[in-house]
């Protein structure tokens, strides 16, 4: 396949926003203050270019040319937008490595509201990505990396459209896994002037990194300022529940996103009053819960399928806790973003 670079290739929406260095924030998200790139009506879709931070890091040498060269990738493959953001001046800080399109404003959205972000399309905007252990994080840090050294693990696309890497360093044999790409990072901005670290999740979303956020589905979130400010990013190819090495399939991205305002009342019935974000698909609803102690993200994960059970389908608390005992998984979103993530299932077709 050929690049997906900007402007160019398949634009689903009519309103499409690139991924140039001044429509991105790096390392962080979005606050208050900051100006919208783009302000829409709601029910407006937008095609969203994203970029992935492998290949422009600086312990990968912040040039994403060379980076990649070195795996075998032709220049014509290397995303236009990543290497100008790798060449810019810009400089990530103290913060996160995640590089977030946007700020998108979306008209009449209020504090109270909800904003429904419905992900319709995602198209790979290259035939590759990188999976990385780095930092002495994950979930074996301290153990891995080995040598204290970064890992990328480049890993491609076959024929039939599965991710594949070496089962080991120069093996002939490979794995390979069937992909699922999503954007780990959809979130709104927080209230005041300063922006939130773009790795630890929270009530406004972020780097949730749930991975049913594919292609029909929806996530939810509680607008903290006027105009909500959503953005979106951490394009990822495929991800496990856990992401227990630190990334996944790690590679960008071009998505058709469609913003929606829930008023307050509606969003009480449908919905209770959502302490956190909320994701949708046709099969499941899928309340979450986020805390440093992955303990206590369960805990709160539980109290707030309880809380949706009881809002939306008129149970209460005490069958509500036996039905997700019976009924209902609960997974790990990831453990590797500071704040540990859960997310439960529950089948909407069992209150048919």
């Amino acid at each position: 396949m050929d690049a997906l670079q900007p402007g160019h290739g398949p634009i689903r929406s009519a309103t499409y926003l690139p991924a140039e260095p001044t429509d991105v924030i790096w390392g962080q998200l979005p606050c208050e203050t900051d100006d919208p790139v783009l302000t829409i009506d709601p029910g407006t879709e937008v095609t969203i270019d994203t970029i992935s931070h492998e290949g422009i890091l600086e312990d990968q040498g912040r040039n994403p040319v060379e980076f990649f060269g070195s795996f075998g990738v032709p220049r014509e493959l290397v995303l236009d937008d990543a290497v100008a953001l790798a060449a810019s001046d810009r400089s990530r800080g103290e913060f996160g490595p995640h590089v977030v399109t946007g700020p998108i404003r979306v008209r009449g959205a209020r504090p109270g509201d909800l904003l429904r972000m419905t992900v319709v399309e995602t198209v790979q905007r290259v035939p590759y990505g990188v999976v990385s252990n780095r930092h002495g994080r994950g979930a074996l840090s301290g153990h891995y990396p080995v040598d204290g050294e970064t890992v990328s693990v480049f890993a491609g696309v076959d024929a039939e459209g599965r991710g594949t890497f070496p089962r080991r360093l120069g093996a002939e044999h490979s794995v390979r896994f069937p992909l699922a790409p999503f954007l780990g990072i959809m979130g709104v901005a927080v209230p005041g002037e300063n922006r939130a670290h773009s790795v630890p999740p929270g009530r406004h979303g972020g780097n949730i990194d749930i991975n049913l956020l594919t292609e029909g589905a929806s996530l939810y979130l509680p607008v903290q300022v006027d105009g909500a400010l959503a953005y979106v990013g951490d394009p990822h190819f495929a991800q496990g529940d856990g992401e227990v090495a630190l990334t996944a399939m790690e590679a960008s991205l071009r998505a058709t996103i469609r913003f929606e305002v829930v008023a307050h009342e509606d969003a009480l019935r449908e919905f209770g009053a959502l302490a956190g974000p909320l994701a949708e698909t046709s099969e499941y609803l899928i309340p979450t819960g986020l805390d440093e102690d992955l303990d206590v993200a369960v805990q709160d994960c539980v109290r707030a399928a309880i809380a949706l059970l009881q809002a939306r389908f008129g149970m209460d608390a005490e069958h509500a806790y036996a039905y997700l005992s019976a009924a209902t998984d609960f997974n790990i979103s990831q453990v590797v973003d500071l704040v540990k993530g859960v997310h439960a299932r529950i089948r909407v077709a069992d209150f048919d």
